[in-house]
């Protein structure tokens, strides 16, 4: 689908780490006014996922409109697209379906064997992922990574999942497992462009 709002969806890279501080805040706004919970993740940490090409964002001009990233567990057996938000001035815009749609896009490209999966407490986040192809899981169906469910700790609701033995939290679990799907078939110039981004960063850290 053509949009044509002045909003662009890109690939984030290392220029864009001017708008690590505002995308914190506002996702720290966003779950504020929610009342849920979220994964702190400090300002390094995101300006790192942008310079390993494993953030996405949205710019209207040269202002923030939308934000997501992509994270690697159990040796690259498990993939999550996270930390999606988009900044209040752009909704209605569909800014998170196209930020979601290229996130995923981009995580089968890169480790098209991974299972992805969702953590997450809202409605919208759902329906996208149903569209998508995942399916509502066990949490016991998702990474055993010790490093996965650390990144819980940030969350107000944490108490809630360490007295469930990680069994069950106030999230719903999705999963998108590609042996179930067919390839994704993605453009040409789209293809080119992931894999110019592989070839910028042959040697960049990867995620534990």
């Amino acid at each position: 689908m053509e949009y044509n709002d002045g909003i662009e969806v890109m690939v984030a890279d290392a220029s864009h780490e001017k708008y690590v501080d505002t995308i914190l805040q506002t996702i720290a706004d966003a779950a504020k006014v929610r009342g849920t919970g979220i994964a702190k993740r400090t300002h390094e940490y995101l300006a790192v996922k942008m310079r390993e090409a494993k953030a996405v964002i949205a710019l209207a001009g040269d202002r923030f409109a939308g934000f997501s990233y992509i994270e690697t567990w159990g040796n690259k057996q498990y993939v999550t697209t996270s930390g999606l938000i988009v900044h209040p001035d752009f909704r209605g815009h569909h800014v998170a379906k196209r930020i979601k749609d290229m996130t995923f896009t981009l995580a089968r490209i890169r480790w098209p064997h991974a299972k992805i999966f969702s953590l997450t407490s809202g409605a919208a986040v759902m329906k996208m992922n149903t569209a998508l192809g995942y399916q509502p899981v066990t949490f016991a169906d998702l990474t055993d990574d010790e490093a996965f469910w650390k990144g819980c700790e940030g969350c107000v609701n944490y108490p809630v999942l360490r007295e469930r033995n990680r069994k069950f939290c106030i999230c719903t679990a999705m999963l998108f497992d590609p042996e179930e799907h067919l390839p994704a078939r993605i453009p040409e110039d789209v293809l080119e462009r992931i894999r110019a981004i592989d070839v910028q960063v042959p040697n960049a850290p990867t995620d534990k």
